[in-house]
């Protein structure tokens, strides 16, 4: 079996990917390495590799590792990559084996639809069209930690003004193979009229917690003190917190009968369960509006900015921006969260591959009330905005409504690798399941 191995940065170039079909020669299978991490790897190890590739017929095989941090050895494993799994940090490790017939008839499909070729996308377009995806569950090589990224930089990188370049490329190719599978959507329309119905209020700005003693205060009393000029209320669900949030909520509705607070008759329900809960209910307007119990809105103007954005009838969901700021509102890099890449004519397409919408979202509760949110703690609302993207017609404001505060009691602070990965394998679910969605209804 002949084996060809070459190395490049993991954001690469159509150039290198086109050399490295030049030397194939009768080479069957190419093994790719990431020369910005250094690997252990027996010739054993390569064979696994080989043997998996052979016995599956598989295009693309690769592995989970062991890592070496300060010395020690971590295990590093890795998820199964899905058919929704398009972001392009998909971690697929430091080695990835290809058949070389696949290899090198991607490449040259590439060069057909980008004839100008990629700089930075070569090989996230090359797994894009790669047939058969095989994740070998086996601890294989050992290799070196990556670079530390500073704060939350990293996961917002398609969001920063200076990655932009790389971005678009990523893009053209995530929009390319969307096209070839039958997934791409023209811009959706504007959602139907809103049927008639009863809402005591035109908004609600819809909160669920538990245990958050420390910051639930700070999160209602920021909701209630919005200057508005339509009535709106507060509901705080309430999930059985064994703290002193339910004290501090029932001494705040004391005070403001705007604020209501549901406690649900169930014990199992998650975010996305205590939301269905709220939206369900007869205290919810006709739009509601996010906020964390965690977070506060930037300004006393943030919830009237949000509903004016559905005024003329013409988006199902509106989503803000955001800033990300430590416990005493100091901004924290990357800073603004504004989402600018998004487009009118690809946002929707393009939201399968980023890992997420922005913040604050704010719904149309009639469309909401007919796909209600998943009952989970991670990707809920970023389940349903995927769904409405598909659908209809999203609003975006691209101006700070929202302080997204950090701190060491967040649910997503300093996470495992293990909860890293529940994480990304559930959102890839989610995108999975949107995908085959919109190939149906392109009758694909």
């Amino acid at each position: 079996m002949k084996i060809l191995s070459f190395s490049t940065p993991e954001r690469t170039s159509s150039e290198s990917l086109e050399s490295i079909v030049t030397s194939l020669g009768g080479q069957d299978y190419v093994l790719w390495r990431n020369d910005a991490m250094r690997v252990e790897m027996e010739e054993s190890d390569i064979q696994r590799l080989v043997a998996v590739a052979e016995g599956c017929a598989a295009d693309m095989v690769y592995a989970d590792s062991r890592e070496t941090v300060d010395g020690k050895r971590l295990c590093h494993p890795r998820i199964d990559c899905q058919e929704g799994a398009l972001r392009d940090d998909f971690d697929f490790g430091p080695v990835v084996l290809y058949r070389a017939a696949a290899f090198a008839e991607a490449v040259g499909a590439a060069r057909e639809d980008v004839p100008s070729g990629y700089v930075y996308a070569a090989l996230y377009d090359l797994r894009l069209r790669m047939n058969s995806i095989v994740h070998l569950n086996e601890y294989l090589y050992i290799q070196s930690a990556r670079p530390a990224v500073e704060g939350e930089e990293a996961q917002f990188d398609y969001v920063k003004a200076s990655n932009r370049e790389v971005q678009i490329e990523m893009e053209n190719a995530c929009k390319l193979h969307l096209k070839r599978i039958g997934a791409f959507l023209p811009p959706p329309p504007a959602p139907p009229a809103m049927e008639n119905g009863a809402f005591g209020v035109e908004a609600s700005v819809i909160i669920p917690v538990l245990n958050r003693e420390r910051t639930i205060g700070d999160a209602v009393r920021s909701a209630l003190s919005q200057v508005v000029d339509f009535s709106y209320n507060v509901i705080v669900v309430d999930n059985h917190s064994a703290d002193r949030t339910s004290l501090i909520l029932k001494e705040i509705a004391a005070q403001d009968s705007r604020l209501v607070v549901l406690v649900p008759d169930r014990t199992d329900l998650e975010i996305g369960g205590c939301w269905n809960l709220a939206v369900q209910s007869p205290y919810c307007g006709k739009y509601a509006v996010q906020l964390d119990s965690d977070d506060i809105y930037s300004g006393s103007d943030s919830l009237s900015r949000m509903v004016s954005g559905f005024r003329g009838g013409e988006c199902a969901m509106v989503v803000g921006s955001y800033t990300i700021v430590d416990f005493e509102l100091q901004t924290l890099p990357p800073g603004l969260i504004d989402h600018r890449e998004w487009t009118d004519g690809n946002g929707h397409n393009n939201a399968l591959r980023i890992n997420g919408f922005g913040a604050p979202r704010a719904f149309r509760t009639d469309l909401l009330r007919k796909f209600p949110l998943p009952n989970v703690s991670y990707g809920e609302d970023y389940a349903a905005a995927l769904r409405l993207s598909g659908l209809y017609r999203i609003g975006r404001i691209y101006d700070s409504l929202y302080f997204c505060r950090r701190w060491g009691g967040n649910s997503d602070s300093n996470l495992s690798i293990e909860k890293l990965n529940r994480n990304n394998f559930y959102k890839d679910s989610i995108r999975t399941i949107e995908l085959r969605a919109r190939k149906l209804r392109q009758g694909k």
